[in-house]
């Protein structure tokens, strides 16, 4: 383990145990250096719409976040993605088109942060986020719920996995994005 990982371990097992409200209204506790969930809602009547032309079917929303960061929601040519914003301003577009499917799509209304207590303050690790595509079979339009994983790291910001509908698709995806941190970025979508 190098100095950063060992420094890194020690900050995390120093952060004071994290109470978060979930959805609901009563408190969870998370032990110390846990990750936890905290939703924002990123549908389009909870979200300020910042550019938008009809013409060219796009718009451009501004949705609260976590510890700091934002979310922009994008919509152009009927698919959906999501751009995370840091703290200091930086964007990093996740570009669910090549990674998470290249057909059209839907982003879900909840955007779900893994986020874990450092020195008392929310400092986001991850973000899960529902992508519903449509696909064209021999039988017909068909949809699909994806959920993808986001790492979010100082300096990096990107889509790690893809999980694929299941009855437990949610577990997955938060055991994911639990591990994301040490995943490398997806390029492009295993179809």
């Amino acid at each position: 383990m190098d100095i950063a990982s060992v420094l890194a371990v020690a900050f995390l097992a120093a952060a004071v145990r994290a109470e978060v409200p979930p959805v609901g209204g009563s408190k969870a506790v998370a032990p110390p250096g846990k990750a936890y969930t905290v939703y924002t809602d990123i549908s389009p009547e909870r979200c300020k719409t910042v550019e938008e032309s009809p013409e060219y079917d796009y718009v451009l929303r501004s949705c609260p976040g976590v510890g700091g960061y934002s979310l922009q929601t994008v919509h152009g040519d009927e698919r959906d993605s999501i751009t995370v914003i840091s703290p200091d301003g930086q964007e990093y577009p996740l570009d669910y088109s090549p990674v998470v499917a290249g057909a059209f799509s839907s982003l879900g209304a909840k955007a779900e942060w893994r986020v874990k207590d450092v020195r008392g303050k929310p400092v986001p690790v991850a973000l899960i986020a529902r992508l519903t595509v449509s696909i064209e079979t021999e039988a017909g339009h068909k949809t699909r719920s994806y959920l993808a994983v986001a790492k979010i790291m100082p300096d990096e910001v990107c889509v790690t996995d893809r999980i694929e509908p299941s009855k437990d698709q949610n577990e997955k995806a938060r055991i994911a994005a639990d591990s994301a941190a040490d995943k490398p970025c997806m390029k492009e979508a295993q179809r």
